[in-house]
């Protein structure tokens, strides 16, 4: 009766992450749209115990990313060492992928005044 599409999210190295966010800004390019979301990761798979068991000591902070696309969802976690290299990389990646972005006009000074 009803269709339905399952979509997994895939856990990439962080060079093949940049590899494939690449193709997704080029299909969307074409159209559609891509969303970015970015949170810190302690590595921790389940919820926190609730019984008052102390949470591990000073963890080592992770940051994952992940990107989404209509049809397609990937993601990676960077490590704190990475976290300048990957930086560099996606920056530079933003700076060649996010062109085509109309820009706003400003309404000006002395219209806004005579309302």
């Amino acid at each position: 009766m009803f269709a339905t599409t399952l979509t997994i999210m895939v856990l990439l190295t962080n060079d093949e992450f940049l590899t494939e966010l690449t193709k997704l800004f080029q299909k969307a390019r074409v159209s559609g749209s891509v969303t970015m979301t970015m949170k810190r990761y302690d590595g921790r798979t389940k919820p926190h115990p609730r019984d008052g068991t102390p949470a591990v000591p000073n963890p080592k902070y992770k940051c994952l990313i992940r990107a989404q696309s209509s049809s397609k969802k990937i993601s990676t976690v960077i490590d704190q060492e990475d976290v300048e290299k990957f930086s560099t990389a996606y920056t530079n990646l933003l700076k060649t992928s996010v062109n085509g972005l109309k820009r706003l006009k400003k309404p000006k000074k002395k219209a806004i005044a005579a309302q």
